[in-house]
């Protein structure tokens, strides 16, 4: 949706946007509790009663939600005004972005709490179908949801301004309520994509039973707090700096806020397939981890999810020329204004590479059931975004962002690994991955910085890079290939 918001909104409506989704992404891990991690390692410890892990989880999840409510309901109104950037205020002379109101902002609170809510209900069950091997009905789902998303957002910005605009039937009904330009309507889209998700699920929740193991329950509250400290950490490190860029900042906020959001969506690009490789490999990882050469197994999976990111980081780089349309603004000033942040880009994308190796180094405490070593590995990182944020988005506002998220990642990552080959060794190919990781900053620095972001020069490097990873890999893969 990021070009399609680009285009129809302000620059500052964008900024209004990232904020909010910055802090649901925070929220919403909090309400699932880490039980979708611990879902995953109590199937393997109790195979025989798995209906039973099931209803603990989604109980356990069901309670936070309730809680979450009772706290925050009551304080509604002061949620609304923390949230609220103030861009209008810090910008005297901007005029105020629609849509950015105390008001407004009231009514984005109620609705993100709904939508908070309703994903922590669907999260349990979804668990549920990657644990049962049912990808395809997962898959299904979960496009069903985004395809309703994105059904209503073009249902509020393009149709029914073109009803309005051509009298059809019912355009003064609609004139009398639709407000154009509002970016209100794509959490209202938000919240229908996720209530609609939830009826889909519906089969999977019937078979929730409410019988309760309060052993089993206390057993997995245990495991799982430490592993929602880290994942809250993580999405700290992953959307602290949005936020903070809408407190720090004291002139124009909502659009380097705006700028930084879109332009981060570009390096997204590499994180949506890190997430879509860690919902399947987590499963797997835990399923094999009772094998003797399950070592070997995790350490081959890495070398070619090193080669993976790092092909991936180095093509995003190369068509950066291309991919920087997807954040086109709807006049050419704004474009403009959007395309200065495309600096941020390799240092975000780099961070991403760290976060994906970080992610497979992470199963060791998971398997070792010392999940308290995640939350020192993210508690660090997020300590480090937080201080190096605040210390540095004043001086150089969203690029601080960039190369603070950069640098927490990468610690992450170190971190996991060293503590990880002290308590539960693993075969790494340390050499061979860090001379792949190397080569590809070489490469990303020379298309980027040298060559001016040439997409010609930067696709050739990209070639030669696969080209001599498939050289030095050649025998492997024939091996795999083979079997």
């Amino acid at each position: 949706m990021t070009p399609i918001y680009t285009r129809s909104y302000a620059l500052g409506a964008n900024g209004i946007i990232t904020t909010m989704y910055s802090y649901v992404s925070m929220t919403n891990a909090l309400l699932t509790f880490g039980m979708e991690t611990t879902f995953f390692r109590y199937l393997n410890k109790h195979a025989d009663n798995k209906q039973k892990v099931y209803n603990n989880a989604f109980a356990s999840v069901a309670a936070v939600t309730v809680l979450f409510l009772l706290f925050t309901l009551p304080f509604i109104g002061h949620i609304a005004s923390f949230i609220d950037i103030d861009h209008a205020k810090k910008v005297s002379h901007a005029k105020p972005v629609l849509g950015s109101s105390p008001a407004d902002f009231l009514k984005y609170t109620y609705l993100f709490l709904a939508i908070v809510v309703v994903d922590a209900w669907c999260a349990i069950p979804f668990v549920k179908l990657r644990a049962d091997g049912k990808p395809g009905r997962y898959g299904i789902i979960k496009m069903a949801s985004v395809l309703i998303f994105v059904g209503f957002n073009m249902l509020f910005i393009y149709v029914l301004p073109f009803w309005i605009k051509h009298h059809l039937g019912g355009a003064a009904w609609i004139s009398g309520w639709y407000v154009p330009k509002w970016v209100g309507y794509v959490f209202i889209s938000e919240l229908l994509s996720s209530i609609v998700t939830l009826l889909l699920l519906l089969p999977e929740l019937l078979k929730i039973r409410f019988e309760f193991d309060k052993a089993m329950l206390m057993s997995m509250y245990s495991y799982s707090w430490p592993v929602l400290i880290a994942n809250l950490s993580y999405l700290v490190n992953e959307n602290m700096d949005k936020i903070l860029l809408g407190k720090l900042l004291t002139v124009n906020v909502a659009r380097d806020v705006g700028i930084y959001g879109a332009c981060a969506k570009i390096a997204v690009f590499l994180s949506v397939f890190i997430n879509a490789f860690r919902l399947g490999a987590e499963p797997f990882f835990f399923n094999q981890s009772k094998n003797k050469n399950a070592g070997q197994t995790y350490a081959r999976i890495m070398d070619y999810f090193v080669i993976a990111v790092c092909v991936i980081f180095i093509g995003i780089i190369a068509n950066i020329e291309i991919l920087k349309y997807w954040v086109h603004g709807p006049d050419a000033r704004q474009t403009a204004l959007y395309w200065t942040g495309l600096r941020v880009i390799p240092p975000l994308a780099f961070g991403y590479v760290s976060l994906g190796i970080y992610m497979n180094l992470s199963i060791w405490y998971k398997l070792s059931d010392q999940t308290k070593f995640g939350l020192y590995i993210s508690g660090i990182g997020a300590v480090l975004t937080i201080v190096l944020n605040v210390l540095f988005i004043p001086s150089y506002s969203y690029m601080a962002s960039a190369w603070t998220s950069l640098i927490a990642y990468t610690i992450m990552m170190i971190l996991s690994y060293l503590w990880g080959q002290k308590n539960y060794p693993i075969p790494y190919n340390l050499k061979k991955n860090l001379a792949y990781i190397v080569s590809a900053i070489v490469v990303v620095y020379l298309s980027f910085y040298i060559f001016k972001r040439n997409i010609f020069i930067g696709d050739a490097l990209l070639l030669g890079y696969v080209l001599v990873a498939f050289y030095f890999e050649r025998a492997n893969l024939k091996a795999i290939f083979k079997r």
